[in-house]
């Protein structure tokens, strides 16, 4: 799960702490208003913004099967499945429809367990919200032939795949082919080519370990199991439609627990060139500023771009994790702060929370207290500035104008941390 409003109780707290993120917030097992759903013509719908680069966006979604690992959550199920959704740059979009955020059954799992703090169930119609990915639509192909770019993209705890749209959207949209992943039995419900859904097993895992004494071991396999998701992805891109990928580079990012996978997985696999972390915390610990357990990319540290990206008053100085990571790291590595973000600023939560809060009346605390209070478009603004910029200097070698080198009057809200020696290792 993203979104963190107020602290909500052990059980969120520790799911939470389960993907190395601070312990407060509202999701799975936490309190939620209790509403009968509203008819579908008074529910809530939304919109997300348009995509601002030079290529339409197209995208296919497509079930990946791990026959050499049996599921690590569900002991009947003898491997593990996931389902993917590639986002990449279109030659021709007409006559493709757009594709649904969340499909009927992923959006009934969404309002059932991951509904943003404060919403009350059944007032938001999640499966009307259309992205600009255009479904089954042609790629374009390539200058001279030349690959491009894949990044991995992987979510929050508890939060499915689709809900980092916008910045996917975005990033296909300038020339790369973003896989975003969904995490069964982490994600709020993941629907396959069958009909079949499955939805999250953590609430009842965490009580069970929570009975038993063992909730850091629970932590730790919940991040593991996201790493090993990551690295089979990467063995499936020769097979994953629309076209095989030979990609020139490869690169990981995720919001909260999907930025601990990114990292995590560069630190284990030598395959990811460059990976950004948005907010997402790299202990098993209940609040950012517990020192440990590290993980072992914290520990470790790496020898190639990083990109941490943080809520207001998360750095490097602030959060060990990201200290250590700082510390031991002999690769680039860049810390910027969004003032005035909050933890799931780096969700779609920018856009569409302000506006249920909005038609629902809900309180201005419900909506800061989860996104912060920079404004949106503000918010959106910078997170598209500031990832493809990282990944186009790290995986494409391409000048981003000095963005990345310092404050720039264009964001005044983004705070480089430990420049102007940030790059060489400050």
């Amino acid at each position: 799960m993203t979104t963190r409003t107020s602290d909500s109780g052990p059980r969120r707290r520790a799911l939470l702490a389960a993907t190395a993120l601070a312990a407060v917030g509202v999701g799975v097992g936490a309190a939620q208003p209790k509403a009968v759903a509203a008819p579908a013509a008074r529910r809530v719908r939304l919109t997300l913004p348009a995509p601002t680069g030079p290529y339409p966006v197209g995208t296919v979604s497509q079930r990946l099967v791990d026959h050499g690992r049996p599921d690590p959550w569900v002991a009947s199920r003898p491997s593990r499945e996931l389902m993917v959704s590639v986002r990449y740059p279109a030659r021709d979009v007409e006559g493709y429809p757009r594709a649904a955020q969340l499909s009927p059954g992923e959006a009934a799992g969404f309002d059932r367990l991951n509904s943003f703090g404060g919403v009350p169930r059944g007032s938001v119609d999640w499966a009307a919200t259309r992205t600009f990915a255009h479904q089954g639509a042609p790629p374009a192909r390539a200058r001279r032939g030349a690959a491009r770019p894949v990044v991995l993209y992987s979510p929050g705890v508890g939060d499915p795949r689709s809900l980092g749209t916008t910045l996917t959207d975005e990033l296909a949209s300038r020339g790369y082919v973003v896989v975003c992943v969904d995490h069964t039995y982490d994600a709020s419900a993941v629907e396959f080519p069958d009909g079949r859904i499955e939805t999250s097993r953590l609430p009842e895992e965490y009580e069970r370990a929570e009975r038993e004494g063992r909730v850091v071991k629970l932590l730790r396999k919940t991040c593991a199991v996201r790493v090993a998701d990551l690295r089979f992805v990467l063995d499936q891109l020769a097979a994953i439609a629309p076209t095989p990928f030979a990609p020139s580079a490869l690169g990981a990012f995720g919001q909260s627990a999907g930025g601990f996978a990114a990292l995590q997985a560069m630190h284990d696999d030598r395959r990811i060139a460059a990976a950004a972390n948005l907010d997402g915390l790299l202990a098993y610990v209940q609040e950012d500023q517990d020192p440990g357990p590290l993980s072992t990319v914290a520990a470790d540290g790496v020898d190639r771009p990083v990109l941490l990206l943080g809520k207001d008053g998360n750095d490097h100085h602030t959060v060990p994790s990201w200290g250590a990571l700082w510390e031991h790291s002999s690769g680039p590595r860049l810390d910027l702060t969004l003032l005035g973000s909050g933890h799931a600023t780096y969700t779609d939560a920018t856009s569409m929370l302000p506006r249920i809060a909005a038609r629902l009346g809900l309180p201005k605390e419900m909506v800061t207290g989860t996104i912060g209070t920079v404004a949106p478009e503000r918010a959106v603004a910078v997170q598209r500035a500031y990832v493809p910029a990282f990944f186009d200097r790290e995986l494409r070698h391409r000048d981003d104008a000095g963005l990345l080198d310092g404050p720039s009057a264009r964001y005044p809200e983004v705070r480089f941390v430990g420049w102007p020696a940030t790059r060489a290792g400050a």
